[in-house]
């Protein structure tokens, strides 16, 4: 656990947030080796292949905070010198305020006392502020970017990546599934369709399924009675 009032925010998100970060990955991966460049006058992340620099994938970035071993502590983007106090990052603040958690209002955060706050442990909380970032601002992907001392940055892009459709997720999701313990499975497909503007319906009164639907298709989760995903069974529709 890194930050305990937050991980719940960034559970909700989990399922969207795992499919996104793919996305990322997947795009970067069309580049090899790369390295990446931050340019925060211009507000972009430039990410470079090592063979070719003409090969690029430049992103909008959008800083929400900084993690650092030396104070131990978070820093929302709001009070940093280099942030926006009217920023991407606003929302947070602003749900923090309208439900009470003064972890997302208070301008720095310490580390929990029990924290370990090496690399390991910054590197989860960096995981964790970008899921709540994602859930509270809508954008995604995010990035953990290492900026020297042990500090991480975590910022939300405005990447040249496809939206989450359902015949994508459909695709990624036994992968991702395999590999990603979701705290509440059904909360988060529930979440993924409202944070990728898909229709839900559920399939009854129990909440033991839910069918989610775009243009591209269908897919029908089954929860068993811990709401765990048991299946999904998915209708793709071709794309002209």
């Amino acid at each position: 656990m890194t930050f305990a009032a937050l991980q719940p925010l960034a559970d909700r998100a989990a399922l969207f947030t795992a499919l996104r970060q793919d996305a990322l990955a997947s795009a970067l991966e069309t580049l090899g080796d790369n390295r990446w460049d931050a340019d925060m006058t211009a507000g972009t992340i430039t990410f470079t292949s090592n063979a070719d620099a003409t090969r690029q994938l430049v992103a909008r970035a959008h800083l929400i905070a900084t993690i650092a071993p030396g104070p131990r502590s978070l820093l929302w983007a709001w009070a940093h010198p280099q942030g926006d106090a009217a920023g991407v990052a606003s929302p947070l603040r602003e749900f923090g305020a309208e439900h009470g958690i003064a972890a997302l209002t208070d301008p720095e955060l310490p580390f929990p006392a029990d924290a370990a706050g090496d690399d390991e442990w910054i590197s989860a909380a960096a995981h964790t502020i970008g899921g709540v970032a994602v859930e509270l601002t809508g954008r995604s992907p995010y990035y953990v970017a290492p900026v020297g001392g042990g500090t991480c940055a975590v910022f939300v892009l405005d990447a040249p990546i496809p939206p989450l459709t359902v015949a994508s997720a459909a695709i990624a999701l036994p992968r991702i599934l395999s590999e990603l313990a979701l705290p509440d499975a059904r909360t988060g497909v529930w979440d993924a369709a409202r944070l990728a503007g898909w229709t839900l319906n559920w399939t009854d009164e129990s909440f033991s399924g839910a069918t989610v639907s775009d243009t591209t298709g269908t897919a029908t989760f089954r929860f068993d009675d811990q709401a765990r995903i048991t299946n999904i069974e998915s209708t793709l529709h071709p794309q002209g």
